[in-house]
């Protein structure tokens, strides 16, 4: 998505707060990202993507599905809510 009206280009970073492999489960828990319209709206986007900026491709990591297409107007914010118990990923 184009950037402008609050959103940058690419997106925000998620900030890691902790990641941990315990008898073979790793699991991985990010900080929320939040996006606030400002100048007028953002959207429309249907998709939260995680990918590794830090990769030659930046590979995606994962991703989510609000199930509908999500406009933001002037004013209006967006939390992507990582949960913080549950961890944004776990691999077994």
């Amino acid at each position: 998505m184009a950037g402008g009206n609050g959103y940058t280009t690419g997106g925000s970073t998620a900030a890691q707060s902790s990641s941990a492999q315990t008898s073979g489960t790793y699991k991985l828990v990010l900080g929320d990202v939040v996006f606030t319209a400002s100048g007028g709206s953002i959207g429309p986007f249907r998709y939260a993507v995680l990918y590794n900026d830090t990769a030659t491709n930046d590979e995606l990591i994962a991703y989510w599905d609000y199930g509908a297409a999500v406009t933001l107007a002037n004013g209006e914010i967006f939390t992507w809510d990582a949960d913080a118990t549950t961890g944004v990923m776990t691999l077994t």
